[in-house]
């Protein structure tokens, strides 16, 4: 799956050689790169440490854990979309626990149809949380101009006696009239005044 010039980087948790060949068959340089296969959960928290992967695949149980925490852990606060592959008798129990989570769960066994329509939500999933971390950065950056621009208009009516709106004035006609940003004409009054 690319999503522009973009691929999507797979960690695959399993300890199971079939899965892990039909995973390798259903995950294509193509449109999974770098794609990588671990197989237990000290070894996939190794490789997380390294990178940050869009998907995390666990075939659980693995053999030093579950791995619903690894999975918890990962889809905290970042990108990372997690698929848990569990057993029928834990299935409805697992599900429960983490679907509020933000995590996926399948059932086995299954099918590759439904591992391939399982990657198509993930997908889904990994590019509506690209597009919220997108505005967040713009959030963050539109705050700092804010910011900038607020510390500047207070050193223009300290050092040039001037009021808060023709400090504001101010700024914006010098970013006009030089073509650039209210944030670099503030990063521009900040370093001649501080």
């Amino acid at each position: 799956m690319v999503f522009g010039d973009c691929y999507y980087s797979v960690l695959v948790v399993s300890a199971a050689e079939k899965f892990n060949a039909t995973m390798a068959t259903l995950l294509p340089p193509t449109d999974y790169y770098p794609v990588k296969f671990v197989t237990n959960i000290a070894a996939a928290k190794r490789a997380y440490l390294e990178q940050q992967y869009d998907f995390v695949i666990i075939n659980a149980p693995l053999p030093d854990d579950f791995g619903t925490r690894f999975a918890t852990d990962v889809t905290r606060g970042n990108g990372t979309v997690a698929l848990l592959i569990v057993r029928a008798e834990s299935y409805e129990d697992i599900r429960a626990k983490v679907v509020s989570k933000g995590i996926f769960t399948l059932l086995k066994p299954t099918s590759t149809q439904i591992i391939t329509q399982a990657l198509e939500w993930m997908a889904a999933a990994r590019e509506r949380l690209r597009r919220l971390e997108s505005k967040a950065t713009s959030i963050e950056e539109k705050m700092e101009e804010i910011r900038l621009v607020n510390r500047a208009k207070w050193l223009l009516i300290e050092n040039l006696k001037m009021t808060e709106s023709d400090a504001h004035h101010y700024i914006e006609k010098q970013a006009m009239d030089r073509c650039c940003s209210k944030k670099e004409i503030a990063l521009s009054i900040i370093k001649t005044y501080s």
